[in-house]
């Protein structure tokens, strides 16, 4: 199997969401979006394997020193497909590399003070991932990039939030100190799995500001190029995560956020004949 068949079923396994959504784009196109989303996924997963922050800081190192100096790939399939995917688009690696200083966050028992915290984090991390999907798939203007930042941030927000449960059992929160305090929810309470009342409101503020941010989009995903909508596709999933969240029967330690694949299949299919619904429109 080839470095990019590799990627191709890594990111089938471990990112559904953007696998679907990769199928949209023209053939041609789909090895370099996999080598970057599988890269993505190596990298945001670090934190669920690894017991230590050192172990952690030692994987993104990893990463950081084969793109800062274009390193030997060796053996491994997803750096050699990244590699090559870098060079043929001329993606920046500043980017890349930003993304990975970012995820350095994740292996340690932080959290975030303010909301402007969090949105850095998330613009760093998966709104790089939809500009360097959109620089994979033709050319994009500011206005393009622009809207990979509010759409990066939405679908970001929303991920955290459906996997609140998971990361706090492993002793991570991700949302601000800031919208903590404002409900008086206490971190205990999330990290001993304890649902409250508070609890429920800062949840309902932090998924508030992943609306926010898809609200900003609205207008501008209309105006999308056919050949970049692709790249924005994942971003149509995060109004049904959301809506679930939402419901009276959501528990936050013990409800599932999933979309059935074939509902999936068929938001995507309408956002990319539709560029306006990626927003819920």
């Amino acid at each position: 199997m080839d470095a990019f068949a590799h990627c191709e079923n890594l990111v089938r396994e471990a990112d559904k969401d953007r696998f679907l959504a990769g199928l949209f784009a023209p053939a041609e196109k789909r090895r370099g979006l996999f080598a970057l989303y599988a890269f993505n996924a190596e990298v945001a997963g670090v934190q669920g394997k690894i017991r230590e922050p050192l172990a952690g800081e030692v994987r993104l190192q990893y990463w950081h020193d084969l793109i800062a100096h274009a390193g030997e790939p060796g053996a491994n399939p997803v750096a050699l497909a990244l590699l090559e995917t870098v060079k043929r688009h001329a993606l920046p690696r500043q980017r890349l590399l930003d993304l990975l200083e970012a995820r350095r966050f994740d292996v340690y028992d932080e959290t975030f003070a303010t909301r402007a915290d969090l949105e850095d984090y998330a613009g760093k991390t998966s709104s790089a991932v939809i500009e360097l999907a959109l620089r994979i798939l033709s050319d994009p203007g500011d206005t393009h990039l622009e809207l990979a930042r509010s759409a990066g941030i939405a679908y970001a927000i929303t991920g955290l939030a459906r996997s609140f449960a998971f990361r706090a059992s492993r002793g991570k929160i991700f949302i601000p100190e800031e919208i903590l305090a404002a409900h008086g929810s206490a971190r205990a309470d999330i990290l001993a799995g304890r649902s409250s009342g508070e609890v429920r409101a800062a949840l309902a503020d932090f998924r508030q500001q992943a609306r926010s941010h898809l609200d900003r989009i609205r207008n501008g995903v209309g105006e999308l190029p056919d050949l970049l909508v692709p790249a924005l596709l994942p971003v149509a999933l995060v109004g049904p995560y959301l809506a679930r969240m939402e419901r009276a029967d959501y528990e936050p330690f013990r409800t599932a956020v999933e979309v059935p694949q074939w509902r999936k299949q068929w938001l995507l299919w309408r956002a990319a004949r539709d560029p306006r619904r990626i927003a819920g429109s």
